[in-house]
């Protein structure tokens, strides 16, 4: 495995540790659906929180959460309408943007809320 898939591997760890803190209940990772894999499903009271998590190892100039693509937000979609309708859920969706950016050994975590929209 690459180190970059390692990182990202161990990102999506610190984004769990980091939600579970915050009250969520992680209820699936790595969820796929046809091309579409949700990194994080997690849920608090009656939103279910659909989490893309975009680690970095270096402070780039670019906004990590800029780097999500219109096509990664439909895929993104398109597995959480599965998920949802799967279950047969009743719960309000809401798509998540966790960034890691790791400088030495320290770790800069920020949860966006709401970071796209779903119309």
């Amino acid at each position: 495995m690459g180190k970059h898939n390692e990182f990202g591997k161990e990102g999506e760890r610190i984004a769990v540790d980091f939600l579970i803190k915050k009250g969520y209940k992680i209820k699936n990772r790595n969820y796929r659906y046809l091309k579409a894999e949700l990194d994080i499903i997690a849920q608090k009271e009656d939103i279910l929180a659909i989490i893309e998590v975009r680690s970095r190892s270096s402070d780039f100039i670019e906004n990590i959460a800029e780097t999500i693509t219109k096509k990664k937000i439909g895929l993104l979609v398109l597995g959480a309408d599965h998920y949802v309708a799967e279950l047969d859920l009743d719960v309000e969706v809401r798509f998540d943007v966790i960034t890691i950016l790791k400088n030495k050994k320290v770790f800069k975590i920020e949860h966006l809320e709401s970071a796209f929209y779903h119309f």
